[in-house]
């Protein structure tokens, strides 16, 4: 049985794979472990007559019932309690979410058997997407404690999108800003599509110089399904990122997913190919030797076997909730991602 290990005073020696580093025998380190889960559609089951939920109804298209709503409660709540507790002893300090209909379905979500136990508060506002879906923030206040929040609009010009949630406060006294992102689809193709989210790129470029013209320094984390990969000009070019560490300051990003998409890895797969469209994109602030402050580690996709279809026509995709247009009874289309940020103990 593992042991579990205090997050704030802790002695390993990890041999696990990309991790091995991250404690010596020597140095005790705090550590933290921030992420990011898109949850497919993580509707309920009542009807709301304001959005287009109707699918998500027992007698809509789904056959939503509250038997199949339980069990992906159960599901997500399985793998988000597995996400870097296997240095940390539970679930993400702070986790992003996306495809989430209401503030309800996130009470009901951290009120499960896997999660009730982390005492999970939110953050969440109603975005104007016409289905519903909204962003939000899931954070355990031992670690994080939350300051200031908004909803930032992203006007595209067209059906409305989702909004950009801001949540700033102290991580262990450090002060720390998060962006919860969902950008908007690529229906209709990737190029015809592209504008939307170089849109949603630059809105994000505003809130992310405003904060930096008050701190140069300050610790910033985007992350969300951002529908690009880490190579694709609204991340690289208007979002100002790159995945060259040395090259990330002055306002420039380091986006430790780039070299995770070009050795083939995704987050979700579409026609036989592998996307990267689940992100954590870290400000300069955030780099460095882990002495006095949180700096960043290491960054991953949570990847479990359980987490990918084993067989049948999409076999080795992610292992989701409907698959065919049939009820799979799986987690996700996407797979999560988090990262590890340290600093050593006093």
């Amino acid at each position: 049985m593992k042991a579990k290990l205090n997050f704030f005073s802790l002695l390993l020696l990890v041999s696990m794979l990309n991790l091995s580093a991250l404690f010596s025998q020597e140095t005790k380190y705090k550590v933290g472990c921030i992420g990011f889960y898109n949850l497919e559609n993580l509707f309920d089951t009542e009807n709301d007559p304001n959005i287009e939920d109707e699918e998500f109804l027992p007698g809509g298209g789904n056959v939503w019932t509250e038997e199949k709503y339980a069990e992906k409660l159960g599901n997500m709540a399985g793998v988000i309690a597995k996400m870097g507790a296997d240095i940390t002893g539970s679930g993400p300090a702070i986790l992003g979410v996306c495809e989430i209909e209401n503030r309800k379905v996130l009470e009901d979500l951290i009120a499960t058997d896997a999660l009730k136990a982390m005492k999970y508060e939110i953050v969440h506002y109603d975005s104007p997407d016409k289905r519903g879906v909204d962003v939000g923030l899931l954070y355990q206040p031992k670690y994080f404690t939350v300051e200031n929040s908004k909803n930032i609009k992203v006007d595209i010009g067209e059906h409305p999108t989702r909004d950009i949630l801001l949540v700033s406060g102290k991580f262990d006294g450090e002060e720390l800003h998060i962006l919860v992102n969902h950008w908007p689809s690529r229906s209709g193709g990737q190029k015809k599509s592209e504008p939307r989210r170089i849109i949603a790129a630059e809105m994000n470029r505003t809130i992310i110089d405003s904060i930096l013209k008050i701190n140069p320094k300050a610790k910033i984390v985007v992350m969300g399904d951002l529908n690009d990969n880490p190579t694709d000009k609204s991340i690289k070019k208007y979002l100002k990122s790159t995945d060259v560490i040395e090259e990330a300051k002055d306002g420039i990003l380091y986006n430790p997913m780039v070299s995770k998409y070009n050795k083939g890895n995704g987050t979700t797969a579409h026609r036989d190919t592998w996307g990267l469209f689940d992100q954590l994109i870290i400000s300069e602030g955030l780099i460095g030797t882990p002495e006095k402050e949180y700096k960043f580690y290491n960054a991953l996709i949570f990847k479990e076997k359980f987490l990918i279809q084993s067989s049948g026509k999409y076999e080795g995709y992610p292992f989701r909730t409907f698959s065919g247009g049939k009820y799979a009874g799986g987690y996700s289309d996407h797979l999560p991602v988090y990262l590890f940020i340290r600093k050593e103990k006093k």
